[in-house]
């Protein structure tokens, strides 16, 4: 039972977080119907901007809660600008383009961002100062830090006030319009190019936020780290129901679950010819079966993909 609770718990952690990077997928997904496979690496350069300042305010003597609130604020304003540097460049003049034209675009942003990250920080993972101390509460047997508490609260507090932004405020409405046909929300009045913009900032910033979280949670940093991320948060979306922004958030904590799960009993199903090093096997395990099962997700409509 200690076993089954501690997974749970770690695994709805990790979920919180595939959940935020799969907001970004599913959002532009939704309104553009791009696949932006260079989201996770925008994620890492959050992480990586993060860490580099937690670095060099601990350095200074700051206290920590400042410490994240201004790492976390550069984080989100670098990965605010590259997002929307990237769809001003990249992905602007293909809109009207074949999808396969986009699509490897977004590849050979990713490539670039990755080997920019590296010219940048090295290939060395780069390690997390000791600036917290988390503490330990314990629940029905198994450990949780309040490092995890509050990771999975702030991701949650986040997931909802965008689910309440995009249903309730004008710019929501504004996008939600642009993702049903974007040539009939400009006859209304919309302007698309503006909201779209607006999208990838949005995505971005969450994005860099999730990336914080990372960093706290593992203690480390690395240019590679947004490859494996970007293809489980994108599991997730698809899992969820990619276009759906509810759909995100339930595709991630699922996938998180699931693979938490997995890495606690994969060794005892298996008589320990696999190990926990292999969890990351069921995250795309879950991927082929959804897109055999139920190709929409879980949230998703069958005949359309929409928030």
């Amino acid at each position: 039972m200690e076993t089954f609770v501690q997974q749970l718990i770690n695994g709805l952690v990790l979920g919180s977080i595939y959940a935020l990077v799969a907001l970004g997928y599913t959002m532009v997904y939704g309104i553009l119907g791009l696949i932006n496979f260079a989201h996770g690496d925008i994620t890492m350069i959050g992480a990586l901007v993060s860490l580099t300042l937690i670095q060099l305010l601990a350095a200074a003597g700051i206290p920590a809660p400042v410490i994240l609130l201004l790492a976390g604020g550069g984080a989100v304003m670098v990965c605010a600008i590259l997002g929307l540097s990237i769809e001003r460049i990249a992905y602007r003049p293909l809109r009207r383009a074949p999808r396969l034209a986009p699509l490897i675009t977004a590849i050979g942003v990713s490539i670039l961002l990755q080997y920019s990250a590296a010219l940048i920080w090295g290939k060395q993972y780069i390690a997390l100062p000791k600036i917290i101390e988390p503490a330990q509460l314990t629940i029905f047997g198994a450990q949780l830090t309040s490092l995890q508490a509050a990771i999975f609260l702030l991701a949650c507090t986040i997931m909802a006030g965008l689910l309440w932004f995009i249903k309730t405020s004008r710019m929501g409405r504004a996008m939600r319009a642009t993702e049903q046909n974007p040539d009939v929300a400009g006859l209304m009045g919309v302007n698309t190019n503006t909201i779209i913009a607006f999208t990838f900032v949005l995505g971005s910033a969450i994005g860099a936020i999730a990336g914080l979280m990372i960093v706290l949670y593992y203690g480390l940093g690395h240019y590679f780290m947004g490859f494996m991320l970007g293809l489980k948060a994108f599991t997730a979306a698809v899992l969820g129901g990619i276009g759906n922004v509810g759909g995100a958030v339930l595709g991630g904590l699922l996938l998180g679950v699931i693979e938490s799960l997995a890495s606690g009993y994969i060794g005892d199903l298996t008589g320990g010819v696999l190990g926990s090093n292999y969890r990351d096997i069921f995250a795309f395990l879950v991927l082929v079966l959804v897109l055999v099962l139920r190709p929409a997700g879980l949230l998703g409509h069958q005949g359309g993909d929409r928030v």
